[in-house]
């Protein structure tokens, strides 16, 4: 496939200015989207943009990738965070770029041009752990599911993986280790531990930090590794939220 022509023949196409073999265009006035090829000429990566649309922005994320692009198409990754990243008036602070077994896009219109593009996207350390498998679907959860990875506008949504049981409220895991959920889902839990000694919530940030959280003794009782400290409620909650980051 000749890259350069297929995308050139997307409707409303027009050139990328101040990126060479780059271009946007969009399908509805909401959805925009800017490519460019990687450096050999054999690839595409593609940034989607949804709502706003800022194309200086497109651009700098587009530049920011061809120049990492060795480290975000590594053989072997689903889902690769490049950190380093910075554009004016936003707070990103790294590009992503998912394989076309997990974005999928083109695969209707043009489904031969789905294996040649790999989706970037702008985002946060945080949000990455460095060995999202597919076989695990935690790279397509992450990108389809809890990443809104076409806004520009969004804040961060840290990578979490828990596990929990409360025999008092009957809540739990289902699934048999840590699963990936959302902050807010731990935050939740974490008052239902009050006066129930054998309820626990057990979470891992994208560092692969692990943290246990439990009553005991009138107080919450967090415990990694070999260190363990008591505290309140609001402190639980702040510790919590700071280690996510």
């Amino acid at each position: 496939m000749d890259l350069q022509t297929t995308v050139t023949g997307f409707p409303n196409v027009t050139p990328l200015d101040g990126l060479d073999h780059a271009w946007k265009w969009s399908l509805v006035p909401i959805l925009n989207f800017a490519g460019a090829l990687t450096s050999d000429g054999r690839r595409l990566l593609q940034i989607n943009q949804r709502g706003r649309h800022d194309e200086e922005f497109a651009r700098a994320v587009l530049s920011f990738a061809r120049e990492h692009e060795s480290e975000l198409l590594a053989e072997g990754r689903f889902l690769t965070a490049v950190g380093g990243f910075g554009a004016s008036g936003y707070t990103f602070d790294s590009v992503a770029a998912v394989v076309p077994e997990v974005h999928g896009h083109h695969k209707v219109q043009n489904p031969d041009l789905t294996p040649l593009t790999y989706v970037v996207f702008p985002g946060y350390a945080c949000e990455f752990s460095g060995h999202e498998t597919l076989p695990e679907a935690e790279a397509e959860a992450r990108y389809h599911k809890m990443l809104p990875t076409a806004e520009i506008d969004r804040g961060p949504v840290p990578f979490l993986k828990m596990r929990f049981d409360n025999p008092r409220t009957g809540g739990g895991s289902t699934n048999p280790g840590r699963a990936l959920t959302y902050p807010e889902v731990l935050l939740n839990e974490l008052p239902e531990l009050e006066n129930t000694p054998e309820a626990f919530v057990e979470y891992e940030n994208h560092q692969g930090g692990v943290w246990r959280v439990d009553w005991a003794d009138g107080a919450w009782r967090v415990t990694g590794g070999a260190d363990r400290r008591d505290m309140g409620l609001d402190e639980v909650r702040r510790f919590v939220e700071e280690s996510l980051l």
